[in-house]
């Protein structure tokens, strides 16, 4: 399991490599990358992601855990920035391991809606018109409530 929270950007191929290792019981990898989104109303300079230290690893690896109770994972990661990231920058990757495809996608799909809503991390937007701290939306707490 790969569990970062981190400034610098990450590689997506290098860390599913490493997941992998030497495993020949993998059938299939299913990776999502988030980007920073410009908005076309108001177009984005910058976003800012801020974090609880510990609180949020902690918080990232117990998603996983609920993951691999539900599906068979072989192995996990998640990647999430924090700092000041500009429109088409990656913030977050999860990638998950799994001897099936359906498996790898839905705990992956699972993981993003977890994270969405459950871990501590706090997103400002700052465009033309100032600096806005992003509120949760209705559609991240209906997406992660339908795995219920």
């Amino acid at each position: 399991m790969i569990i970062e929270v981190q400034e610098n950007d990450f590689d997506m191929a290098a860390i599913n490599r490493q997941l992998l290792g030497s495993r020949s019981d993998v059938g299939a990898i299913a990776t999502f990358i988030g980007l920073v989104r410009d908005l076309p109303d108001t177009p984005l300079q910058h976003m800012t992601l801020e974090h609880y230290p510990g609180m949020t690893e902690k918080s990232l690896e117990s998603i996983i855990e609920k993951a691999s109770e539900r599906w068979e994972v072989a192995n996990c990661a998640i990647i999430h920035r924090v700092g000041e990231l500009k429109p088409a920058d990656q913030i977050v990757m999860v990638s998950v391991l799994s001897a099936h495809r359906k498996d790898a996608f839905a705990a992956c799909e699972f993981i993003m809606d977890y994270l969405k809503t459950e871990a501590p991390f706090w997103k400002k937007e700052t465009n033309t018109q100032g600096s806005t701290w992003v509120e949760a939306k209705n559609s991240d707490d209906e997406a992660k409530n339908r795995w219920k």
